[in-house]
């Protein structure tokens, strides 16, 4: 975090089991200009990444509750993805405390698997 900016408590919320039965969760501080993913990291949760730059969707969450802004544009999510909660967590920033949802789950819901 970096310092004289506040902290907001943003709870990752991994919901893969069978309607949601294997949920669990995890609670981080992360700072208004920190990025989720990078706070993530630093607490030792891992999360799924690619290129770091909202380009390919690897990191994808969908915001339960709070209020989170890109620090860049989030390439990797159309306009309904953003009005539907969907985010990047690699370019992140909570604004407020958060709640995620995030894992294969999530990306399940955006992507649709060519392979079924």
């Amino acid at each position: 975090m970096t310092s004289g900016s506040s902290a907001h408590d943003v709870i990752l919320v991994w919901q893969d089991g069978q309607e949601g039965s294997d949920e669990r969760e995890e609670r981080l501080s992360v700072g208004e200009d920190e990025i989720v993913l990078t706070a993530a990291e630093c607490a030792g949760v891992a999360l799924p990444f690619g290129c770091r730059t909202g380009a390919c969707a690897t990191c994808t969450g969908k915001l339960l509750d709070g209020r989170i802004e890109h620090a860049r544009p989030p390439r990797a999510l159309k306009e309904r993805h953003r009005e539907a909660g969907y985010v990047l967590l690699c370019i992140a920033e909570p604004r407020s405390d958060c709640r995620i949802v995030v894992g294969s789950s999530v990306q399940a819901e955006l992507v649709s698997n060519p392979w079924q």
